[in-house]
């Protein structure tokens, strides 16, 4: 593997123990690691041999440097049916009414496509690692075509076997015909945890155990997959207090809170992320906080189906862990992680104005630097890894490199490049880094050529519709 110089620039947000902002500063990368971060003094002192041994050296005295930005939830095959006309201004349950009929038309090439037009998506706007909660299996559709997506790409990936257990004739969401038997989807979990699950640093491919949410798995299936993701040493994933609706079917069908559904099942902890959580009461903040559980905010998809406001000051400051997640493409309906982490902090301030007592605090309630921590190392714990999230010697050379001299950050970087790069118009990376590749330079995509795929991607989109009309 090739050496890589990242060489004086403008800015480094390092998202260290200490928070340290370097100026003029530098990052050498060897074998997919950070092997040394220097401050501009520093290079000056011992930076020369670095320089002379580095197979590839990037100027970035016109860049601020982050660590890869981290998506915690996603749902990447709706890039097939984002902005479908029919669910446009639906809420949480009745969208997944209107769609699952079109999802049920899946392909294991309509998998494959949606996947690395969101990847792609996703890398030009700063992301390195994704999760991604794939639920619903028709047609051969298997994790393995997520999977192979994300080697194509070159993204850092956390796959997560999604399932759905329990139909409509059996009191739960979905249409009984995309719906599997529950012994089976054990049996392939296990199944690909052994065949895909890499634990060691640095690893690029993880397997999650995923049921997708309350209202469509049973609590027997939940328990099981629990006791199977705790065996193997994997995380745990699923959909928690999204809405109203969510929660009011936790209460009807079992009797309890969401939080308390997810403690009488044993999926609290530190190998537990929940999805959303909007509606998550005092009790399950404090519940959280215990356990060490973590949360993925997903703002955009929350705002755009009308679940409301997560309250993540309260959540932060109880100490519970949250990262970002982008959710469904069908449901945001985007995959800019940069533009999520923007949104997070805007709407974390309107949301103190419209509490009860009105606002205390206000803008200071989320800063651009709390934003950005919770795009990186909030998304590292909560996913459960210790070698991305930050620009620290011996961590995973994941980067994010923005332009500081652009039209959206004129007059903004001068001043605060961090600031700048959160409170300005979002925009797309210069360089993305994983694992010590060049897989975006100076603004393309370097693995896949972008016009054909989503030629075929729109293609696809559409004879999925059609299909769906035909039955």
């Amino acid at each position: 593997m090739t050496s890589l110089l990242i060489h004086q620039a403008h800015c480094i947000s390092t998202q260290n123990d200490n928070g340290i902002e370097l100026q003029g500063g530098s990052i050498y990368i060897e074998n997919g690691l950070i092997k040394d971060v220097l401050s501009a003094q520093e290079f000056l002192l011992r930076g020369q041999p670095l320089l002379n041994r580095a197979d590839r050296v990037i100027d970035a005295r016109h860049h601020l440097v982050t660590p890869g930005l981290i998506n915690c939830h996603h749902h990447m095959v709706q890039s097939l049916t984002r902005a479908v006309k029919s669910v446009q201004n639906a809420e949480l349950f009745s969208w997944l009414r209107g769609l699952y009929p079109l999802w049920a038309g899946l392909t294991p090439e309509m998998i494959q496509v949606s996947h690395q037009v969101a990847m792609a998506e996703l890398l030009l706007s700063g992301c390195t690692t994704s999760s991604d909660h794939l639920y619903i299996y028709p047609n051969g559709v298997r994790l393995e075509d997520s999977i192979q997506a994300a080697k194509t790409m070159g993204m850092r990936f956390t796959a997560t076997r999604g399932s759905m257990s329990v139909g409509q004739s059996k009191g739960g969401l979905p249409p009984d015909h995309v719906v599997e038997k529950e012994a089976d989807i054990l049996s392939i979990t296990q199944q690909l945890i052994e065949d895909w699950h890499d634990a060691q640093h640095g690893s690029m491919l993880q397997i999650a155990v995923a049921p997708c949410s309350p209202f469509s798995v049973s609590p027997e299936l939940m328990r099981e997959s629990a006791k199977l993701a705790r065996a193997y040493g994997v995380r745990l994933h699923t959909h928690l207090a999204e809405n109203d609706h969510d929660v009011a079917y936790t209460l009807e069908k079992f009797n309890c809170t969401p939080a308390q559904f997810a403690q009488n099942l044993d999926w609290v902890g530190h190998d537990v992320w929940h999805a959303h959580c909007v509606k998550i009461d005092p009790a399950g903040m404090d519940l959280f906080a215990k356990t060490g559980t973590s949360i993925s905010h997903c703002p955009c998809s929350n705002m755009r189906l009308a679940s409301g406001i997560l309250p993540l000051r309260k959540l932060l400051n109880l100490g519970v862990n949250v990262g970002l997640g982008v959710d469904g493409s069908a449901s945001n309906d985007g995959a800019h992680m940069l533009g999520e982490a923007r949104q997070a902090m805007l709407l974390a301030r309107v949301a103190k104005s419209l509490e009860p007592f009105g606002c205390d605090t206000g803008p200071q309630e989320m800063t651009p630097q709390d934003a950005l921590k919770l795009a990186t190392r909030g998304g590292a714990q909560t996913l459960g890894r210790q070698d991305i999230g930050q620009i620290t010697v011996g961590y995973c050379a994941d980067l994010a490199l923005f332009r500081t001299d652009t039209l959206e950050l004129a007059g903004g970087a001068v001043h605060d490049p961090v600031g700048a790069l959160l409170l300005c118009a979002s925009q797309n990376t210069d360089y993305t880094i994983v694992n010590g590749e060049v897989v975006v330079d100076k603004g393309e995509l370097q693995r896949v050529e972008l016009p054909p795929l989503i030629l075929r991607h729109n293609q696809l989109a559409m004879e999925l519709v059609e299909k769906a009309r035909n039955i």
